[in-house]
């Protein structure tokens, strides 16, 4: 029988912190990732004929405070851009993954603003990402991506 996520929560809770390796940690939560993502994908190939969206969004556990959650979803349109979000581009048809942009948490954007001009430069992106976002222009890329006018309503969900 498996454990559940809330029991594995507790347990670590109450342990003594050890001691990781951090590129370890990494690379089991990039694999665990991968997998989703292209359970999503291959879900998704079956439902789109063109191109579509895959959206991740990130959650934190109301309960488990060390617990984050990644949520998989597909739908055609480009969505609005909002907090704890990634999304992809997938080219049906040349069979291309399109890293469209990624956005953190809200205080990890205001946190990032605030000190734009000293964050490292492997956090570059992620900042352009957050200033493209506070400045509108990636709300407008998302009507771009859907065809829609510039002056059109806010996306809907």
């Amino acid at each position: 029988m498996s454990e559940t996520v809330g029991k594995i929560s507790s347990d670590l809770l109450s342990k003594k912190s050890e001691i990781y390796n951090p590129i370890e940690i990494q690379r089991e939560v990039h694999k665990q990732f991968e997998a989703e993502f292209f359970k999503c994908k291959n879900e998704a190939d079956k439902i789109y004929d063109g191109d579509y969206y895959i959206v991740v969004l990130t959650k934190k556990e109301k309960l488990l405070e060390n617990v984050l959650r990644n949520f998989f979803f597909s739908r055609s349109s480009c969505p609005t851009p909002e907090y704890d979000q990634a999304v992809y581009k997938i080219h049906k048809k040349i069979e291309k993954i399109q890293f469209i942009w990624v956005l953190p948490s809200k205080d990890t954007c205001q946190l990032f603003i605030e000190n734009a001009d000293i964050i490292a430069p492997e956090e570059r992106l992620l900042l352009k990402f957050i200033l493209l976002d506070w400045s509108g222009d990636l709300l407008r890329y998302a009507k771009e991506l859907n065809n829609e006018q510039d002056n059109s309503a806010f996306l809907m969900e």
